[in-house]
């Protein structure tokens, strides 16, 4: 056995430990990763859990005795209960309701369809809906006579025990 061969197998054997410094880097990382994903996942659902959640069916929302409703448009104010993301709140809405010569029920929204104004019944002693800011006009069925480039819109309604109920606002179909 040569010189070389002796100091080969005398050598101590360098072996794969890990230093201290090393030691202290993956604990603080581990750590500092731990925590930062302890923060973030709860953001991330935060945003995310409201646009994975099912749209529940429309809400009917009950707005008048069916006996208070005449042949002459009338103004109800009523609260709708939303939700929008994780903010709750019950803003007041407004509907004309009034019922044609056929006795048929119907509701139109107050917004007027040209810059978003409330219109008014009858303020021009004209029986017809006028907008105060523009001039826009609309006949009883939300028809749009000047100004506004389309008519009112309607709400969806069902009457039940006496009561009217309002849905979601949509197109007009009465014109």
């Amino acid at each position: 056995m040569s010189n070389h061969d002796q100091e080969k197998n005398h050598r101590p054997v360098k072996r794969n430990e890990m230093s201290r410094r090393q030691f202290l880097s993956y604990t603080l990382g581990g750590a500092t990763a731990f925590m930062a994903a302890g923060v973030t996942l709860p953001m991330i659902r935060f945003a995310v859990d409201p646009i994975l959640k099912k749209k529940s069916e429309s809400t009917w929302v009950k707005v008048v005795e069916e006996a208070k409703v005449t042949n002459e448009p009338q103004e109800f104010k009523f609260n709708i209960h939303q939700i929008d993301g994780w903010y709750v709140s019950d803003p007041e809405q407004t509907a004309w309701i009034t019922k044609d010569e056929q006795g048929n029920y119907f509701a139109l929204s107050p917004v007027c369809k040209h810059l978003g104004c409330t219109i008014g019944w009858n303020t021009e002693k004209n029986n017809e809906y006028v907008c105060p800011c523009h001039g826009a006009h609309y006949t009883m069925d939300g028809k749009n006579l000047s100004v506004a480039p389309k008519p009112l819109d309607e709400y969806d309604l069902k009457v039940e025990s006496g009561w009217i109920y309002l849905g979601p606002i949509k197109a007009n179909t009465r014109v």
